[in-house]
């Protein structure tokens, strides 16, 4: 599963890597600049937060609640 997401400062880095780290599956985001784990608050911040960024998630996991506490940054149509 993949979802564009808004990721515009470092709060924002914070926030994100507080939810997606309660969930036992693995989730990254991916960008122009290369690909960060998630839940890895240092990974993160190689990000270019200029650029479009994706949240990809495994295929077969219940993503609801992940979703619905990651709504204000998900970008979903």
């Amino acid at each position: 599963m993949m979802t564009p997401i808004r990721v515009k400062d470092v709060k924002d880095i914070e926030n994100i890597n507080k939810i997606v780290s309660r969930y036992d599956f693995d989730i990254w985001i991916h960008g122009k600049s290369g690909m960060a784990d998630a839940k890895s608050i240092l990974g993160m911040f190689v990000l270019k937060l200029n650029e479009p960024l994706t949240l990809v998630i495994p295929d077969g996991v219940n993503y609801k609640s992940l979703f619905k506490e990651l709504s204000e940054y998900l970008e979903i149509g």
